[in-house]
């Protein structure tokens, strides 16, 4: 940004991914929005976003998941018009959508970060895990994704599975309250909802459990699946925490595996 807050175009951005680690679901607001406890960090999956003079929206690349909007309605086109900003954006999507990794809200947080909009309750409004991109990271999240307290960086691998499609996250949700909020036998309340939104889950972190010897957790409220340690093979990504502020640096390399997230 100029002096006089004005942007300087054109301009690449780094929007990384986050994994929840852990999510405890704590209660429902009056407004119906769920109260969580949970554990993120920030990862070396990322998606770039290009700005330059100009306006609308082009998304490349958003082929798992669900399909990425255009248009106004995209976060990206949101964040811009909340700090204020007139700029033409091309997102390049490696994250998948409806993965559980928080793409659209790391995309958001990207731009908030570089116009310097950093308040944290406004960028909840945009998306409940607008607010921990914004500050990256490791950190505690509580709220409804409002409160995040920076927690010392660690540096850790993990293989993520993400089957080729998404779930709704307010349908996951609203699928816990139904089940009478059910409290996980792992580290995500969310995963017995998930589960019952979406029945082909199961095989996906079965698939990944066999691959790895390991028992997956489900990455918020899916559709990825993720164990801790190195794992490479097909339809498999392996990351790579990183710390906040990272930029894309090559000290923490992206590695995909081949599931087309590259």
């Amino acid at each position: 940004m100029r002096p006089d807050g004005s942007p300087i175009l054109p301009v690449r951005l780094v929007a990384p991914a986050k994994l929840t680690l852990s999510l405890r679901v704590t209660g429902v607001r009056a407004d119906g929005f769920h109260l969580i406890d949970a554990e993120m960090v920030t990862l070396d999956l990322h998606d770039t976003i290009d700005l330059r003079e100009g306006t609308g929206l082009e998304v490349l690349a958003a082929d798992r998941g669900f399909a990425v909007a255009g248009g106004g309605d995209n976060l990206v086109s949101r964040a811009l018009r909340s700090a204020g900003i007139d700029a033409h954006a091309r997102i390049t999507k490696r994250i998948p959508a409806g993965a559980g990794l928080g793409g659209g809200s790391a995309d958001a947080a990207a731009v908030l970060r570089w116009a310097g909009a950093t308040d944290l309750a406004a960028a909840a409004r945009l998306g409940a895990d607008v607010a921990f991109c914004v500050v990256g990271g490791r950190a505690r999240v509580r709220g409804i994704g409002e409160i995040v307290d920076p927690l010392p960086f660690e540096p850790r691998t993990l293989t993520l599975a993400t089957p080729p499609f998404g779930c709704s996250t307010p349908a996951v949700y609203s699928r816990w309250d139904e089940l009478g909020g059910p409290t996980g036998d792992g580290p995500n309340d969310l995963e017995a909802a998930a589960l019952s939104v979406e029945p082909r889950l199961a095989a996906a972190r079965d698939r990944l459990g066999a691959a790895t010897g390991q028992v997956p957790v489900l990455a918020g409220s899916g559709s990825t699946w993720f164990v801790e340690g190195a794992y490479p093979g097909e339809g498999l990504v392996v990351a790579h925490t990183v710390p906040a502020g990272w930029d894309g640096s090559v000290t923490y390399r992206q590695r995909d595996a081949g599931n087309g997230c590259a």
